[in-house]
């Protein structure tokens, strides 16, 4: 089994560690607006506002893993 990680590919765990670390960061990525919403006192249209904004970049990603899943690319 050379060349290969508990089994897996290189390839396997390099998608695998790209795919679950950024979604572990996209998570901690809204908890930190969360806590700035939190402690700049935003109130709720303030805290929507910060979320709609800072957390739309996120959905970039989030698209690009259902469309991959969906078309089969």
């Amino acid at each position: 089994m050379q060349g290969t990680l508990f089994g897996y590919t290189e390839a396997q765990v390099a998608e695998f560690g790209a795919t679950a670390g950024i979604g572990v960061l996209i998570l901690f990525m809204l908890f930190i607006i969360g806590n700035l919403a939190y402690r700049s006192n935003a109130g709720r249209v303030g805290t929507f506002a910060l979320y709609f904004v800072l957390a739309f970049g996120m959905l970039g990603f989030v698209s690009k893993i259902l469309i991959q899943h969906i078309w089969n690319l």
